[in-house]
């Protein structure tokens, strides 16, 4: 009787492990290419059940590139109204801080000095008036 012996097992190295044999066939995708561009693939009838969903396909994918295009619109259109929001609220804040420096006393009693009234420098009087509601 033979005793028990190793065997060595050669791995092939030409094509990763898992790959199918259509794939490793090196005319497999030049075969493929020329049936679809020459027509031939249509000629056959699985192609024709497979017709459906192909145009479905293309149906998602058309939708896919018209959503991208709007959501780039989109942001773009905000990030230019974010940009105008900006540059209004920056417009305010100036106009704010100078209409609060026009209208502080000493610069108004300047601007009035030039048309001839002058600033009081008399504190107010109050007039009180009583009324008798004996009558």
């Amino acid at each position: 009787m033979k005793g028990n012996r190793l065997k060595k097992i050669e791995k092939k190295k030409d094509a990763p492990v898992g790959m199918s044999e259509a794939l490793k066939n090196p005319g497999f995708f030049a075969r493929t290419l020329r049936n679809i561009l020459g027509g031939a693939y249509l000629e056959s009838e699985q192609s024709f059940r497979k017709i459906p969903f192909l145009l479905f396909v293309a149906l998602l994918a058309l939708m896919y590139i018209t959503n991208s295009y709007m959501i780039e619109n989109r942001m773009r259109n905000i990030n230019k109204l974010q940009n105008e929001v900006n540059e209004y609220r920056y417009e305010y804040i100036t106009l704010k801080t100078d209409l609060m420096t026009l209208s502080r006393q000493s610069n108004l009693s300047k601007k009035l000095e030039s048309m001839g009234i002058k600033e009081n420098m008399e504190p107010v009087k109050t007039i009180t008036i009583y009324t008798n509601k004996e009558k």
